[in-house]
């Protein structure tokens, strides 16, 4: 789809004792000590930056080590310094804080995803080198994951006292850079949507970018869908009209007219003829090898040097259906040696006998998407094209054809680069085959990435906008771990979604010792008193996940707003102190849960009561588990969709 189509923690809350997760922090600074004299010793913690040469901390020197060495980095003979840029040191020392405040707000161990999504979002310079980042968090994360808990807390008390309070970042708003010869008031920009199923996150970019840019100039964005006929392999689906249109309404993008290609035929058609009777199209009668062939060799093909009048009766026999499919195409005249084979004497018209979705057979010569486009632009007043940098070529094949015909109002060409997720494939066809094959459950499956899906997972519209535009308008390709996209969500539904305990695949455990208490509270928001607390009720008989009592078996631990106990299948009560020890989500009993993960499986477990009142999209936050949107409620169970942690 031109324009849309691809090729083939900030958390911000106070956190309480027992709230067992991450708590923000302000934006890493750089601090420079005083150039230390020589043979001096820098202060607890200071570094000090000259040129390239970076001078250490030794109390750094350990972690940093490893991560600087995989990097290139050299040790200098007198092993006080590293060769490193800047950047990368304030990276380092980023993720050991980060990794330090994860881990002590979850047990002991921290999450990787989880402190590489806080830097991103933190620094968004680091974007565009994410997976270099992730490398370096998942080694300092490891590091740090072997250190005991109590000295976890110790170093980050030492180096960053500020990540054990509430903070709160203000991000400002992100300021495009202005259009070429932009006009407010004046702008018209389209999206031009191919209606062979809904649109997914690889399609974000543009359609944000047009949206943006329309708001930004009070201009006019129109909802084209390149409705032309389309191929075997990628047909167009009657439902996918009003699939992209929801996905559009989902995702905040005004579109001031809606507009389908199928409807401007005949002018695509008046458009050709002019074209044809100026010698510089004509038909083609040539097989797919022939065309190869001749395109390899820069030769002209043998109906190129026919005249005006045969072209325009083979046209109109086209049009007749006296040429059946495959027999014949319009084709453009360009420079048979263009060093671009594929842009030599390209197809503007070809046969195609399948039924159309909205207006059945009434045609059967189709335009391809470069002419049809070179028409509407020019006949919609559209000032300003923006799309991929990969479409480069349609740029070409609309400016030659406007050459051709003397048209001299145009639009300005804006391109961007491609954005692509770490680990993630995005095919329309192949989605839509799984679907029909069982394997997918339908276009909101989250394995599909539509945006479908992504409401469906709890992730909010103005997240994915300020995802998109954190990357502005740039013609480099940026590939980044959906991870970037999670941290814009959680800072937006930290402060919305309330806690409740969820218990996955649980194991009972009973407590002996237990002192005659009816029920715990916990609040519903760390950071909100004022929405009150949660009851839980209480029993000598609880149950907690498999996983927690496989890792903590035989250890004290926390009954996280409750009391502690050393686990076992038969626990023993060892006091109520909260003591700075693993805490774990617990529930007496509740309602069955079953939680629908990103990549289609399912996690089924307990919910405490309270989760049984909860409704339909809602966003809560299932403590030592992640964020989640309701999705369905009933007496037998909850459904909920996994958002991200």
């Amino acid at each position: 789809m031109d324009g849309i189509r691809t090729r083939d923690e900030e958390r911000g809350r106070h956190e309480d004792p027992e709230e067992n997760h991450e708590s923000p922090a302000s934006p890493p600074t750089e601090r420079r000590g005083p150039r230390p004299a020589h043979g001096s010793t820098c202060g607890p913690r200071e570094y000090y930056f000259r040129e390239s040469v970076v001078f250490i901390l030794p109390r750094y020197r350990g972690f940093l080590a490893e991560s600087l060495r995989g990097v290139g980095f050299s040790l200098h003979p007198q092993k006080s310094l590293y060769a490193a840029s800047v950047r990368t040191l304030v990276s380092l020392e980023s993720a050991r804080k980060f990794a330090l405040q994860n881990a002590v707000f979850h047990g002991g161990k921290a999450d990787a995803k989880a402190v590489l999504g806080r830097m991103l979002a933190e620094d968004a310079s680091l974007r565009g080198r994410a997976q270099e980042v992730a490398d370096h968090v998942e080694r300092v994360v490891a590091d740090v994951n072997r250190l005991p808990p109590e000295v976890q807390r110790a170093e980050l008390s030492a180096i960053a006292p500020e990540l054990l309070e509430k903070t709160t970042t203000i991000v400002g708003p992100k300021e495009l850079p202005p259009l070429p010869n932009a006009v407010d008031g004046k702008v018209v920009l389209r999206l031009a949507p191919y209606p062979s199923g809904p649109l997914h996150i690889g399609n974000a970019r543009a359609f944000v970018l047009n949206d943006a840019y329309a708001k930004k100039y009070h201009g006019k964005l129109l909802l084209v869908f390149d409705d032309t006929i389309g191929s075997e392999d990628k047909p167009l689906l009657p439902e996918a009209f009003d699939q992209v249109r929801e996905g559009l309404d989902w995702a905040g993008v005004e579109f001031h007219e809606v507009l389908y290609k199928s409807d401007r035929i005949p002018l695509h058609y008046e458009w050709a003829e002019k074209l044809l009777s100026t010698g510089e199209a004509y038909v083609c009668e040539c097989d797919a090898e022939t065309l190869r062939k001749n395109r390899e060799a820069m030769k002209a093909c043998v109906h190129r040097i026919q005249s005006v009048d045969e072209t325009i009766a083979m046209w109109k026999a086209m049009l007749a259906g006296e040429y059946a499919e495959g027999e014949a195409v319009v084709r453009l005249k360009t420079d048979m040696a263009d060093p671009n084979p594929a842009f030599r004497d390209r197809v503007l018209f070809r046969i195609a006998e399948r039924d159309h979705p909205r207006v059945r057979d009434r045609y059967r010569v189709w335009p391809m998407l470069e002419f049809s486009w070179a028409v509407d632009d020019a006949l919609l007043g559209v000032t300003h094209v923006l799309r991929g940098k990969d479409l480069v070529m349609e740029d070409q094949m609309e400016t030659r054809i406007w050459d051709i015909l003397g048209v001299r109002r145009r639009p300005e060409f804006v391109h961007f680069g491609i954005l692509r997720f770490k680990d993630l494939e995005l095919s329309k066809s192949r989605y839509r085959k799984e679907i029909a094959a069982g394997h997918l459950t339908g276009i909101d499956d989250p394995r599909t990435w539509s945006l479908q899906s992504l409401r469906r997972r709890g992730i909010r519209p103005a997240a994915l906008r300020e995802f998109v535009l954190s990357f502005g308008l740039s013609l480099n390709d940026i590939e980044v771990p959906a991870e970037t996209l999670y941290a814009e969500n959680r800072k937006m539904i930290d402060k919305d979604a309330n806690r409740y305990f969820f218990v996955p695949d649980p194991v009972a455990v009973e407590i002996a010792g237990l002192p005659p208490i009816e029920h715990a509270k916990a609040p519903l928001h760390p950071d909100f008193p004022g929405r009150g607390n949660r009851t839980i009720p209480v029993g000598p008989k609880v149950h907690v996940a498999t996983e927690d009592f496989e890792k903590f078996r035989g250890k004290e631990v926390r009954l996280k707003d409750f009391c502690n106990v050393v686990l076992d299948h038969r626990a023993r009560f060892a006091s109520m102190e909260n003591k700075d020890i693993p805490k774990i989500q617990w529930v007496t009993h509740g309602v069955n849960v079953h939680l629908v993960l990103p990549d289609g499986s399912e996690s089924r477990g307990l919910g405490e009561p309270l989760v049984a009142s909860l409704k339909v999209d809602d966003v809560v936050q299932f403590e030592r588990v992640g964020f989640a949107r309701i999705d369905h409620v009933s007496k037998a169970e909850v459904r909920a969709f996994f958002a991200h942690r």
